[in-house]
């Protein structure tokens, strides 16, 4: 069996991964910045916990000896400073690189984003269609992907898949605001009608994206991948599943665009909510890619539909939700600081 090094291995794709992989009998290199990696997995002998900074990369390089696929999951999100999402996201995927390439790794799987379509004029997105990162954060994922297309020309195997928004167990951030409000028995508020298709993806399918990505043959996989969910409606039925399964009888209530979208600049600006560009701007329109290529390509189905995934996640958050209590934070694993939007929830 492969020994498998992920980078953001204590993150909310980083453990949904692990588990997906040990349940495959491989090994796993857990490299990751944050300090505690608060899984049961730690103690499995399978796995290995490295606490490192991939901006540093002579502790990467010693660290992924002896390894023999690298994915690269790790990544300084939207909320982070823009000199995070530069140092962590463009010079640290090219450190992931080089030290794979020191260690004779040929395979390092990146993980992008759809976040590189920006915000698009036409439906479905194909792998073809032009770039065009949305602030700080699209911008670095676009200038890590022509990262990985030199490594490929010196004759390293770089599959970059480019996920939509991805959920399923562990996955908190932006999401608990929908989680929150519903168990509370609030009604949930959209920017628009909410009557446009937004695709999203549940992890447990990203990870057997990955894991064709790692094992099928190199000429299959050498390319660029879009991954979401094959199943999806519009956001407003999609997410009303989640209060039909709190059982309050509440509504998704949708509200004007434009009005909001000044209203949440404004907000952001003014570090009065966690919502950022890329997704107050999306939220409202078409957002959708094609999945035929993965599909055809690599072999690739999707199992869970939008309304599967967010449910889900909704379970497991549920069950889980006394352990975060009290956490907040910028990154998937942790609810992001809900802000004005705490006492807007009060008039729901």
């Amino acid at each position: 069996m492969s020994k498998y090094f992920i980078t953001g291995g204590a993150g909310f794709l980083g453990i949904n991964l692990t588990r997906y992989l040990l349940e495959k009998g491989h090994d796993v290199v857990s490299y990751d910045i944050l300090q505690e990696y608060a899984y049961p997995e730690k103690d499995n002998p399978a796995v290995t916990v490295v606490c490192g900074d991939i901006r540093e990369y002579d502790s990467l390089r010693h660290a992924m000896s002896g390894c023999d696929v690298v994915v690269h999951t790790a990544a300084a999100l939207p909320l982070y400073s823009k000199e995070d999402i530069r140092s962590t996201d463009i010079d640290g995927s090219r450190n992931v690189l080089l030290a794979a390439q020191a260690n004779g790794i040929k395979r390092v799987i990146q993980i992008s984003s759809t976040a590189v379509y920006g915000i698009p004029d036409h439906h479905p997105l194909l792998e073809t269609d032009k770039l065009d990162g949305v602030g700080p954060y699209g911008v670095a994922k676009i200038e890590a992907e022509k990262t990985c297309a030199e490594f490929r020309k010196e004759g390293m195997i770089v599959p970059i898949i480019r996920p939509k928004s991805f959920i399923g167990p562990e996955r908190l951030g932006v999401f608990v605001l929908l989680y929150d409000w519903a168990q509370d028995g609030r009604n949930f508020p959209m920017i628009g009608s909410g009557n446009n298709r937004y695709q999203l993806l549940d992890v447990y399918d990203l990870c057997a994206a990955i894991y064709l990505c790692a094992t099928l043959d190199e000429k299959i996989v050498n390319d660029t991948f879009n991954i979401g969910a094959e199943e999806f409606t519009t956001m407003r039925e999609d997410y009303q599943a989640v209060l039909d399964e709190a059982g309050f009888g509440k509504r998704i209530i949708g509200f004007p665009k434009a009005p909001v979208i000044w209203t949440l600049r404004a907000l952001e600006f003014l570090h009065l909510s966690p919502l950022y560009k890329w997704v107050y701007e999306t939220a409202g329109e078409d957002s959708f890619v094609s999945i035929e290529k993965a599909k055809r390509q690599l072999g690739w189905q999707p199992v869970y539909s939008n309304k599967d995934a967010l449910l889900r996640n909704y379970a497991w958050y549920l069950v889980h939700q006394d352990e975060f209590k009290g956490k907040q934070g910028v990154s998937h694993r942790v609810p992001w600081k809900q802000g004005i939007l705490g006492v807007v929830k009060r008039l729901f």
